[in-house]
């Protein structure tokens, strides 16, 4: 008898994002003179993700100045999920990423601010609500002094791709 966990990781990442309740956004097409992912030899570079809605940055401002701990992680989950959407362009399905690789997350950080793994916690979390196990990843949480837009958090992933 499978287990509610073993039905969930059975699922696939499109089924899954259904049963959240999460229908992706259109990808953000870039402001300047890059493309929004790379796919080389299986593997997708997604670039750096805002926490775009409706093509505008959700929130403004820097962790520990103005923007709360729950407002960064809800930032993180935005940027996550456009970085979700350019792979679903990109690849012309969610359930062609085989694995996350990695991600990247950078957190506009007033001084003395140190909580960045815990706002980019946020992104992981939904990776592995997606893909499960495939959605473990290596991780790098960095605080910066600014961000373009003045955004909160910047988001990177890395993923590989199955064969078509």
């Amino acid at each position: 008898m499978a287990t509610e966990g073993n039905a969930k990781t059975s699922a696939s990442p499109s089924a899954r994002l259904a049963q959240m309740g999460l229908t992706l956004p259109s990808a953000a097409q870039p402001s300047f003179n890059y493309v929004p992912v790379a796919v080389e030899r299986g593997i997708a570079y997604v670039s750096g993700q805002l926490p775009k809605v409706n093509g505008e940055v959700r929130l403004q401002g820097r962790l520990g100045e103005g923007i709360s701990m729950e407002q960064g992680k809800e930032a993180a989950r935005i940027c996550g999920i456009q970085g979700l959407a350019c792979l679903a362009e990109a690849l012309g399905s969610i359930d062609r990423v085989a694995r996350i690789l990695r991600v990247s997350g950078f957190v506009s950080s007033a001084p003395g601010f140190f909580h960045q793994p815990a706002v980019i916690d946020a992104v992981s979390e939904l990776m592995v609500e997606v893909f499960g196990e495939a959605g473990r990843h290596a991780r790098s949480a960095i605080g910066v002094a600014a961000l373009p837009r003045n955004a909160p958090v910047e988001v990177e992933l890395i993923a590989s791709v199955h064969e078509d």
